[in-house]
């Protein structure tokens, strides 16, 4: 039996109170005065032996904005190019956009995807790339370190509300901090997502979540752990899911400007199959929940069109991560019944018109030749939107693969990847390169002329060989994937082989969902304690060959107890020095 979808064929400064949402700008946000380093001491250390650099207070002068900074520089693996060399980097961070939400994945899929699509077009399209985690948190951690989120404390978490604190340690290496360390401008717009401090009247941090723990926030104290101190110049965006969450308010640099002052009223949101995500929790009153995506579009054009207008040759990373297409599915009121495809159709493709603006804002700046462009999904799609968009509008957000959001099989993390970088990818080419989110920041590190030490992005592998066409073979030597289940969790690939650590799907309940159950394949192996597939012979991972091939699910189980142990995939550098 084939899985659905799958075809026989185939910490304290004064608030800011006066500036009302829609005045607050990326690129005129007056920001603190000394934010801390992002480097611990010791990472410092390491980095200043042996190797040029410069350290002590800097003198950031960005778009208006003035910033001292102590935070010593990168090692350099090249001479420093001049900063109209390197390229501007764009990454455009989908929510739960699954492989076969787009066209230039899924020819059957039933929302048009122009934009998206001429991502492909212009660029290359990776066929087997996969988010770090099925959910998340997690995928996002993995995206800003390049670590797999499961070998760090609580690296299963979910948050919710005013949960944290930040999953990132203080001194871990980060891709903006790697960037800003290299000259870049670093901005990041819309959904965090990996935890912050939040403190109460007291200045205690909260440690909860629910309503509750919002309501004893003290919004006059600056929130620890976010983008500011982890590598970014600028953030506005928000601390969990936009439109899901216990606190439904924007956060603009470390504050929220316009604290929440009631509950929601669900009265007054639509009502369809996709609506069914939104927690009863506190909202401010400059939060529109039809309208947060074309919000964040107005903040990453400020921030493009500030750098373009202000400092011109100086390149910059804007990490631009979409509510879209995260249940609830509240598509602006311009894209409602667009896409003939139902609310989340209408939502994908509003996310699409997103995309397009952000090309378009590019163009208009005369950036766009010297930007590369990055677009992605932390993981698969979400349950809700696959049963309903099968059932009603024929749409498979997972096909062609088995499972979904949260699950360890191909659907919950195989994601879609497009990268656009004029003059160096080739347009219209397709990579078959075993490839996951972490890649991005040792891909971006070799660009950029960045070494990166031992004790960062340990799970990261350059994918420059490929953009530029001159890979031979592969590039990563396996893949480690996270399930919802957390830790406990994980499967490895290597090759065509894909081996699960565990029984079911590592996420979904499939036995106790009744919209689940019309997906539940039969166990072929009753019994086995893991799950082994051949994905050449087998996409849909319908026929666990456990007992089949005892040999190469043992072989799989010990690289993966290897990597858990060794905390790593990449290989260390021995010219990298990190003598503590």
């Amino acid at each position: 039996m084939l899985p659905v979808g799958l075809s026989v064929t185939d910490n304290n400064r004064q608030a800011s109170t006066s500036h009302p949402r829609m005045m607050h700008s990326l690129g005129h946000h007056e920001g603190p005065a000394n934010r801390p380093s992002v480097l611990s001491g010791a990472v410092a250390g390491r980095l200043q032996k042996g190797i040029p650099q410069m350290r002590g207070k800097i003198l950031r002068v960005l778009l208006g904005f003035t910033a001292t900074v102590t935070a010593p520089l990168i090692a350099l693996s090249s001479p420093v190019a001049e900063p109209s060399s390197r390229p501007n980097i764009v990454v455009i961070l989908a929510d739960d956009l699954g492989y076969g939400d787009v066209n230039c994945y899924n020819d059957r899929a039933k929302v048009a995807t122009p934009n998206i699509d001429r991502l492909a077009r212009e660029g290359m399209r990776f066929t087997d790339a996969h988010s770090p985690a099925t959910v998340c948190t997690p995928s996002r951690y993995s995206l800003m370190t390049g670590q797999m989120a499961f070998r760090v404390p609580r690296g299963g978490s979910v948050f919710t509300g005013v949960g944290g604190p930040s999953l990132i340690a203080h001194g871990r290496l980060t891709l903006p901090a790697m960037l800003r360390a290299k000259g870049y401008t670093t901005g990041c717009v819309g959904k965090w997502h990996i935890g912050l401090t939040f403190f109460d009247k007291e200045g205690q941090p909260i440690r909860g979540n629910g309503s509750e723990a919002v309501r004893r926030v003290d919004f006059s104290r600056r929130i620890e752990g976010g983008p500011l101190d982890h590598g970014f110049d600028r953030f506005f965006g928000t601390a969990c899911c936009p439109t899901t969450d216990w606190l439904y308010a924007f956060i603009d640099g470390d504050r929220v400007p316009v604290p929440p002052t009631g509950k929601i009223d669900k009265k007054l949101l639509p009502k369809h199959p996709c609506a069914n995500d939104c927690r009863e929790g506190l909202i401010a009153s400059d939060f529109p929940m039809e309208e947060i995506d074309l919000i964040f579009l107005q903040k990453s054009r400020e921030f493009i069109e500030s750098i373009a207008r202000r400092a011109p040759g100086r390149p910059f990373f804007l990490y631009h991560a979409a509510q879209a297409v995260h249940l609830p599915s509240f598509a602006a009121d311009q894209f409602k019944g667009k896409s003939g495809a139902g609310p989340h159709g209408d939502f994908i493709h509003e996310l699409d018109y997103i995309v397009g603006e952000l090309l378009a804002t590019l163009e208009k700046t005369g950036l766009a030749d010297n930007t590369l462009v990055i677009l992605t999904s932390d993981n698969g799609p979400e349950t809700a939107s696959v049963i309903h968009m099968r059932a009603d509008f024929s749409h498979d957000g997972a096909r062609p693969w088995r499972g979904m959001k949260r699950d360890d099989w191909e659907g919950g993390h195989r994601v879609p990847f497009l990268v656009r970088w004029p003059g160096k990818v080739k347009p219209g080419s397709t990579c078959r390169q075993l490839t996951c989110l972490t890649d991005i920041m040792a891909t971006v590190a070799a660009i950029i002329g960045a070494d990166l030490p031992n004790d960062a992005a340990e799970d990261s592998f350059s994918l420059l060989p490929a953009l530029l066409g001159q890979d031979s073979g592969p590039i990563r030597p396996y893949l480690l994937q996270q399930a919802f289940g957390g830790p406990p969790y994980l499967s490895i690939r290597q090759g065509d082989w894909k081996y699960l650590d565990h029984t079911g799907s590592g996420g979904n309940n499939y036995e106790s969902d009744r919209g689940l159950q019309p997906f539940i394949l039969a166990d072929t192996a009753p019994g086995a304690p893991g799950q082994l597939y051949n994905l050449e012979t087998d996409p849909g991972e319908t026929r666990n060959l456990y007992f089949e091939q005892p040999q190469i699910a043992k072989q799989l189980k010990a690289l993966l107890d290897q990597s858990k142990t060794s905390g790593r995939t990449r290989p260390e550098n021995p010219a990298a020095n990190n003598d503590k």
